[in-house]
C-alpha cells in the first residue's frame, strides 16, 4: 500500500537523503519519496512485511520524527499555521543574532579598525573583562540558534553528519577554545604574565562562532519561507468551496453545512452564488463562470439536464440541481488531491553544499584529528597541536560554502522582485535555469482574460447611432458578453437612450423598444426567430468572425440588421514578443487551454505557436505536463487559474500570473506580479545568471578550503615556520565570505529584456458601408413588422442589393453598386403582396 507520513527535524538535503535511506532499508518497503520543503514522505510498502509503526521507528532511528498523515484536508490550515509559526521563530532568531553580532564585532574587531573601546575593557590590564564581554554577547546567539547544536550532534551520534554537524562542530570548537582562552587570560593576569595575556587575547574566536550561526540562520530563513507554500495552496483551494448549501428538504429550503449535503439532495443556486457540489440541473437555467475549473473564458449557459461543477459561480438566473458528487468526490476535491500529490512527488532539490556535506564534514573532522595527533607525535605542545586542529575546523567552517547559494539567491530574488518577478523559494530560482519547455495557459495568461469588443461593423446607419443602440439595449442585460459591449460603447462616449419593453430571450439575446423603435440584439438564432432576414454578405461576415475565434453579435432596428459586434478574449500586447523571446532562449512553447479548438488555433496562430492542446480539464493539464516530463523535458507551467494549480504543482517550475487567483499563486514557484509574459522571459534569464553566479561562488568556496585547510594544518610550519592561527583562519574565512557576497552583488546589474513600444489599446470602429447608388421605394399596405420583413426579403433578392425598410414612413431604401430598374423594384414589391406607389 501507499502511505503518507509527516516528517520532522529535516533541515537540508542530506537530512532528506538520510531519511530516505533509513526507510528504504526497512523490509517490505519498495519506494520512498521524501519532500524536504513540505516535511512529508510517501512510502510504498508491503503490509504483510512491515507496517507504519516500523517505518516511523526507522525514521526515529536516524534522528528524526515521523507520524502517519491521515490525509484529511482539514489538516491544511494547521500545517499552514505551523509553517507561519516556524517563520516567525526564524525571524526572531535572525534579529537577536544580528543585534548581538554587531555589538560583538565592535568589541572584538573594533581595535583593529581604530575604534575606541570603553575604558573598562581597554588596555592589556582589562583583557579578561573584554574577553568576558565577548562571551556574554556570544551566548544569546548560541542560545537562540541552539537547534544547530542539537541537530548537528544528533546526526553525528547517528553517524549521518549534515551541514548542521559542521556548523555545530566549527562554531562549537571556536566557542570552546574561546572559553579556554578566557581562563588562560584570567590565570595569566593573576600571575602577572602579560605575554600570555597578550597571546590568548588574540586567540578569542567568539565572533567566529557568532558569525557562523548568524549567517547560516539567514540562509535557512529562505528555506522556511518555501515550506509554507503547500499549506497555502490547499487552504486557498478549500476557500473556493462555499461553507453552506441551500437544500430542499421536506418541501422547505434550508441552509445546511456543505459537509451535510448528500448524493441525491436538491440544491438551490441563485445568481451570484457558488455551486456547492457537483450535480445535474433539474430545474431552471443560468450562465456559469467555469473559468476556475475549465479555464473557459466565456460564461457558459447551463440548462436542465446539464452537469454543473462545484466551485463554479452562477452569474445570473436560478436553478435547482441534484447533487451527484459530494465531499471528497467533487471535482474541486480531486484538484486539491492533485496539488498535494504533485507537490509530494517533486524530488527535493539538493544543493551542492548539502550533497557534499556527508563527505566534507567527516573529512574535515578527520583532518583536524590527524593534525592534532601528528603534531603531538612530532613533539609539539598540546597547545600548539590543539591550535592547529581548531584552525582547521575554523577555517573550514561553511561560511563561504553556506553563503555561496543563499546570498546569490537573496540578490537574485531581490532583483527579480524589483523587476516584477517574485520567486517564492530558492528552489524556484535554481530550478528555472534548466527549463527547456514552457507550457502556458491561454485565458488570462497570454490573453486579457475577459471578453472585449474586437470588431464593429455598421450597415446603413452612422457608427455613433449603432453604438448608442448597443449601449441602450445591452446596459439592461446581465449577460456576460453585454458587459464587453457596454464598456466599449461607454469608452467611445455613446449616448444612452430610453428603453421600454425590455425582454431577455433564453439562448438567443434581448429585444426592446428604443425611442419607439423595436430593436433586437443577439445571435443568429434571435434574428431568424423574429423573421429578420440576413443578407449573404452579413452572414459570411459573421461566419468569418466565428472562424477567427470570435463571437459575433447582431443588432437590428426597425426589422433591419444595422450592425455586428465581434467579442473575444484578445492577446496581451507583449504575448507574441514573449513567445519569440522564449524561442530565442531555445525553449519550446506549448499552448494549453480549456477553450474550444477553433479559438485555441486562432490564438496560437497570432502567437506563432505550433503546439496547441485545447479543450482540456485540470486533470488533462497536469497529465500533459507529466507526459512532457516523461520525455525528459524540464517543464515550466505558466497559468493563472485554479484549473492550472495541479499543472503548476506538477511542473518542474510553476509560474503564476500575478493577476490570477490566490490558488495559482500559492501553487506556483514564481509569480509574475505585473501579469506580463515578458517577465517570464526575464525570470528564466535571471535564473540562468544566478546559477552561473552560484557555481562561481561554490568554486571559490571549495578552492578556498582546499588551499586554507592544509595551511591551517601546518604544512608550511616545517619549511617556513609559518603557522595559521585560528584568528587568521577566522579572518580568512570572513574574507572568503566577502568575496562570495561581492560576486553575488554583481547580479544587481541585471537588465530587463527590452520591451517594444506598446501600441495604443482599443479598436477602431469600421465606417458604415457606403453604396454608390441608392433609391427609395414608396410602399403602401405594410401593417406590421412581418410585412416589413417580407418587403426587405423581396428587395434583397436582387444580387448586391441591401434594403432598409421604414414601416412608419412606408418606404424602403435600397442601395448597392448597381441597382435594378424602377419597374423591377416595383414588381418585386407587388409580388410580395404590397403596392409600390413610386420610386425616387
Amino acid at each position: 500500500m501507499k502511505q503518507r507520513f509527516r516528517v520532522g527535524g529535516m533541515s537540508c538535503a542530506a537530512c532528506s537523503a538520510h531519511v530516505e535511506k533509513s526507510v528504504s532499508a526497512v523490509p517490505g518497503v519498495s519506494e520512498v519519496q521524501v519532500n524536504l520543503l513540505a516535511g512529508s514522505m510517501v512510502v510504498q510498502y508491503d503490509e504483510g512485511a512491515c507496517d507504519a509503526q516500523a517505518i516511523c521507528r526507522a525514521v526515529a532511528s536516524g534522528g528524526y520524527t515521523a507520524a502517519v498523515d491521515d490525509g484529511q484536508q482539514a489538516a491544511a490550515p494547521a500545517q499552514h499555521a505551523q509553517a507561519e509559526d516556524e517563520l516567525r521563530e526564524m525571524k526572531t532568531r535572525i534579529v537577536v543574532s544580528a543585534v548581538a553580532l554587531i555589538v560583538l564585532m565592535f568589541f572584538s574587531m573594533g581595535p583593529m579598525l581604530g575604534l575606541p573601546l570603553p575604558g573598562f575593557v581597554a588596555g592589556p590590564e582589562h583583557a579578561f573583562a573584554l574577553a568576558l564581554v565577548q562571551l556574554l554577547l556570544t551566548l544569546p546567539i548560541v542560545i537562540v540558534n541552539r537547534k544547530y547544536y542539537i541537530n548537528g550532534f544528533r546526526t553525528l551520534w547517528h553517524r549521518a553528519p549534515t551541514m548542521d554537524a559542521l556548523i555545530a562542530v566549527g562554531s562549537g570548537a571556536a566557542l570552546v577554545y574561546g572559553v579556554y582562552a578566557l581562563f588562560q587570560i584570567g590565570y595569566a593576569s593573576a600571575a602577572g604574565d602579560l605575554a600570555r595575556v597578550h597571546h590568548y587575547a588574540h586567540d578569542l574566536y567568539f565572533e567566529s562562532a557568532g558569525m557562523i550561526l548568524t549567517l547560516v540562520t539567514l540562509g535557512k530563513f529562505f528555506e522556511a519561507r518555501a515550506k509554507r507554500k503547500t499549506g497555502e495552496a490547499i487552504a486557498a483551494l478549500m476557500d473556493l468551496r462555499p461553507q453552506t448549501a441551500n437544500v430542499l428538504r421536506g418541501g422547505q429550503e434550508v441552509a445546511v453545512p456543505i459537509e451535510d449535503v448528500r448524493v441525491g439532495d436538491l440544491v438551490v443556486v441563485r445568481g451570484g452564488q457558488s455551486v456547492p457540489v457537483d450535480g445535474v440541473i433539474a430545474e431552471g437555467n443560468a450562465f456559469l463562470d467555469e473559468s476556475a475549473i475549465t479555464g473557459e473564458s466565456m460564461p457558459v449557459e447551463r440548462r436542465v439536464g446539464d452537469t454543473v461543477i462545484g466551485a463554479t459561480v452562477s452569474k445570473n438566473g436560478y436553478f435547482v440541481m441534484k447533487a451527484a458528487r459530494v465531499g471528497d468526490d467533487t471535482t474541486l476535491a480531486q484538484i486539491i488531491r492533485l496539488v498535494e500529490e504533485a507537490s509530494a512527488s517533486k524530488a527535493p532539490i539538493a544543493k551542492l553544499a548539502d550533497k557534499v556535506a556527508g563527505v566534507f564534514v567527516p573529512v574535515v573532522m578527520g583532518i583536524a584529528l590527524v593534525t592534532a595527533v601528528v603534531w603531538l607525535l612530532a613533539g609539539q605542545t598540546p597547545s600548539f597541536a590543539l591550535t592547529r586542529a581548531i584552525a582547521v575546523l575554523v577555517i573550514s567552517c561553511p561560511c563561504a560554502l553556506g553563503l555561496a547559494t543563499p546570498v546569490a539567491i537573496m540578490v537574485g530574488t531581490g532583483v527579480g522582485a524589483k523587476n516584477g518577478v517574485l520567486f517564492q523559494s530558492a528552489e524556484a530560482l535554481e530550478g528555472l535555469h534548466n527549463v527547456d519547455t514552457v507550457v502556458m495557459d491561454k485565458t488570462g495568461t497570454v490573453t486579457e482574460g475577459r471578453p472585449v469588443v474586437t470588431d464593429v461593423r455598421s450597415f446603413g446607419v452612422e457608427p455613433d447611432d449603432l453604438l448608442s443602440l448597443a449601449l441602450s439595449i445591452e446596459s439592461k442585460s446581465d449577460h456576460p458578453l453585454a458587459d464587453a459591449i457596454v464598456r466599449y460603447a461607454r469608452d467611445h462616449h455613446a449616448r444612452e437612450r430610453t428603453v421600454t419593453d425590455f425582454e431577455m430571450v433564453e439562448g438567443q439575446g434581448v429585444r426592446a423598444t428604443i425611442d419607439g423603435v423595436r430593436c433586437f440584439a443577439g445571435n443568429r438564432r434571435m434574428l431568424l426567430a423574429n423573421g429578420l432576414a440576413i443578407s449573404r454578405s452579413t452572414q459570411q461576415m459573421g461566419e468569418a468572425l466565428a472562424a477567427a475565434g470570435k463571437t459575433p453579435l447582431y443588432f437590428a432596428a426597425n426589422r433591419q440588421v444595422v450592425g455586428i459586434f465581434a467579442v473575444a478574449d484578445v492577446l496581451k500586447p507583449s504575448s507574441r514578443a514573449a513567445v519569440d523571446a522564449l524561442r530565442a532562449l531555445h525553449i519550446d512553447v506549448t499552448l494549453l487551454t480549456g477553450d474550444n479548438q477553433a479559438t485555441a488555433q486562432a490564438i496560437a496562430a497570432e502567437l506563432g505557436v505550433r503546439d496547441v492542446v485545447a479543450e482540456v480539464l485540470p486533470q488533462d493539464k497536469e497529465r500533459v505536463v507529466r507526459e512532457k516530463q516523461a520525455q525528459g523535458r524540464r517543464v515550466a507551467m505558466i497559468g493563472d487559474g485554479v484549473n492550472d494549480a495541479p499543472a503548476l504543482a506538477r511542473a518542474d517550475v510553476g509560474v503564476a500570473i500575478g493577476a490570477g487567483t490566490d490558488v495559482a499563486i500559492s501553487s506556483a514557484d514564481v509569480v509574475l506580479m505585473k501579469s506580463d509574459l515578458m517577465d517570464a522571459v526575464d525570470a528564466i534569464r535571471l535564473s540562468r545568471q544566478t546559477m552561473r553566479n552560484i557555481r562561481q561562488n561554490l568554486f571559490w568556496a571549495f578552492f578556498y578550503n582546499c588551499i586554507g585547510i592544509p595551511i591551517a594544518a601546518g604544512v608550511l610550519w616545517i619549511p617556513f615556520h609559518i603557522g595559521l592561527s585560528p584568528m587568521i583562519g577566522a579572518a580568512a574565512m570572513s574574507l572568503s565570505s566577502v568575496c562570495v557576497v561581492s560576486n553575488a552583488l554583481r547580479l544587481k546589474f541585471f537588465q530587463r529584456t527590452p520591451r517594444a513600444a506598446e501600441k495604443p489599446s482599443g479598436y477602431v470602429i469600421l465606417p458604415k458601408e457606403e453604396s454608390k447608388m441608392s433609391k427609395v421605394v414608396k410602399i403602401e399596405g405594410m401593417m406590421c413588422e412581418h410585412c416589413a420583413a417580407h418587403v426587405k426579403q423581396a428587395l434583397e433578392a436582387f444580387p448586391g442589393v441591401t434594403a432598409v425598410v421604414d414601416l412608419k414612413d412606408g418606404k424602403a431604401t435600397v442601395s448597392g453598386d448597381t441597382l435594378p430598374a424602377d419597374a423591377e423594384l416595383s414588381a418585386a414589391v407587388e409580388q410580395a403582396g404590397y403596392k409600390a406607389v413610386g420610386v425616387e
